[in-house]
């Protein structure tokens, strides 16, 4: 709708008047129309003319203004529906107890509160929590925008949550599972479960057959297909050798079976089929086996791997002792005398040629948890929801990309698309959110934006609002560190919001530069940044 004024201080009553302000149309005192300011013109109208024959003009102020809803006469806020008289009888701006009814249509028992407007800071924009966290979150910006201050101030203000029926207790029931590409979320979260590639304990014994060829096979080897081959039987045999359970079971381990096998005789059968002699065409005569001499760079390979010390956490005598309820208990925060609503994964000391297979598995075993959980309960029921959230997702699930991200991708599109029906919901930070997997993205039905200055991003977040509300995008490249424009399901409009700030901080702030160099010289310690190194 447009709206001419003649005096704009009237009609503000001397308070600032913006685009994003909120404004209130009605026709009696008890019914009207709620409206945000999307833009603004002014306009020269002619007035009759002066003393001395002068034409005289007057400024008219023409607001354009999106109706959000109807406020019925108990105050009560709607979407869409109600009517009033055209013409109206008046337009005045909304007053701050009219626009916070506008947000607290999210019914109490589900509010979930992190952030205010941004243009009123006094106003409260919570979200529907259910919603919020049951469908997918994505959370895009470009670097500096706030991005992880936005996630640890939505992650604390869950695990901060109690219930006073239940009394007074030391933890909610929280689980959320955080990659940490980059170190940040330790500080956030000092209490929470903390697991770098010293403490993390995560066997090759549990990759499936995707995820062992990504580590062990060169797809574009001339002999990968058998590699492949000798890789299946020597793992399927292994599996079943060292099972010790019943006989009927044995018999059906197979290449995929999440029981353990030992890498040695892996290693151990490529060797024999590398120097395997069998029987010629006459007796007595031995020829060279059809892989004689073609397992070398496998076997090459294979040893590479057991002996590189950065695999330790995936391919070291910790890895062969563990067992799978141990390896879940440390990313379901259930490690004995130190439960924690949160687990921050550490993945800054993981070798970039393993990331992806590392997210892969722990993706898939968290899934896989909350699978036979609830299968395994009374009336099917999910009682430990589980928030997962990719950081820098775009490093290890890219749209398209190379053959080494395939198990990452598979592990996360498969919790994107069914991780719902079992309480597992995944939670996307990324600066480059047209750079990932598009099945990922499509099944997010929350979406907070921050400052993002690529125009093929901002083209991304564009497509995910109404046309009406299209103006809302246009501030996306100008957006403080700490703005974002709040979009899903969860919430009761599309809105710019501030939200709150995490605290404590995750160690993602700006380095300060002119700070740091302009005090005296800083004389630094080069042992121990060698020995960490080194080791």
């Amino acid at each position: 709708m447009k709206i001419a004024v003649n005096n704009i201080k009237e009609l503000s009553e001397g308070e600032p008047l913006k685009v994003g302000s909120y404004l209130r149309v009605f026709d009696s005192a008890d019914c009207s129309i709620i409206a945000i300011i999307e833009n603004f013109s002014i306009e020269l109208k002619s007035v009759s003319g002066g003393a001395d024959g002068t034409s005289q003009y007057e400024r008219i102020y023409i607001l354009e203004a999106l109706p959000l809803g109807f406020l019925d006469a108990d105050g009560n806020f709607e979407r869409g529906g109600g009517s009033i008289a055209i013409p109206p009888k008046s337009v005045e701006v909304a007053t701050r107890s009219e626009v916070q009814r506008v947000y607290d249509t999210v019914p109490k028992e589900k509010r979930f509160l992190f952030a205010q407007l941004a243009h009123e800071r006094h106003v409260d924009v919570p979200v529907d929590g259910d919603k919020f966290f049951n469908r997918h979150l994505a959370i895009v910006g470009s670097t500096g925008s706030g991005k992880s201050h936005a996630m640890a101030r939505i992650i604390q203000t869950a695990t901060s949550m109690r219930d006073n029926r239940h009394g007074d207790y030391r933890l909610n029931n929280t689980h959320i599972v955080i990659f940490d590409i980059h170190s940040e979320y330790q500080t956030a979260f000092p209490e929470a479960s903390f697991l770098n590639v010293e403490q993390l304990t995560l066997p090759y014994w549990m990759l499936n057959s995707e995820e062992l060829q990504d580590l062990l096979i060169e797809s574009r080897e001339e002999q990968s297909h058998n590699q492949i081959a000798v890789l299946k039987r020597a793992v399927t045999d292994s599996r079943r050798a060292h099972y010790e359970g019943d006989e009927k079971i044995k018999e059906r381990i197979h290449y995929d079976s999440p029981v353990f096998f030992d890498i040695d005789d892996v290693l151990a059968a490529a060797r024999s089929k590398n120097e395997e002699m069998v029987e010629g065409a006459r007796a007595g005569q031995v020829k060279q086996g059809p892989l004689h001499g073609k397992l070398d760079n496998f076997i090459t390979r294979l040893e590479n791997r057991f002996h590189d010390r950065r695999l330790d956490f995936l391919m070291g005598e910790r890895a062969k002792r563990t067992t799978l309820e141990d390896t879940l208990r440390q990313f379901t925060g259930y490690t004995a005398g130190a439960t924690s609503n949160v687990t921050v994964i550490d993945l800054s000391g993981v070798p970039f040629e393993v990331l992806s297979i590392t997210v892969s598995l722990i993706s898939r075993l968290l899934f896989d948890y909350a699978y036979y959980y609830k299968k395994t309960h009374p009336e099917m029921r999910t009682d430990t929801p589980i928030l997962v959230v990719y950081e820098e997702a775009h490093k290890y699930v890219p749209k398209g990309g190379p053959a080494r991200y395939n198990a990452a991708r598979t592990a996360i599109e498969r919790i994107a698309k069914e991780g719902r029906k079992y309480g597992v919901t995944a939670a996307i930070v990324s600066q480059r959110p047209s750079e990932i997997s598009e099945t990922i993205f499509s099944q997010c039905s929350n979406f907070i934006a921050m400052r993002l200055t690529n125009p093929e991003d901002q083209n991304y977040v564009k497509r995910l609002i109404p046309d009406s509300l299209g103006p809302l995008t246009q501030s996306l490249p100008m957006l403080s560190s700490g703005e974002a424009l709040l979009i899903g399901d969860a919430a009761v409009m599309p809105s710019l919001v501030r939200l709150e700030e995490a605290l404590p901080v995750p160690s993602s702030s700006d380095v300060r530069y002119l700070q740091e160099w302009v005090r005296p010289w800083y004389d630094v310690l080069f042992e121990p940044i060698i020995s960490d190194w080194e080791r």
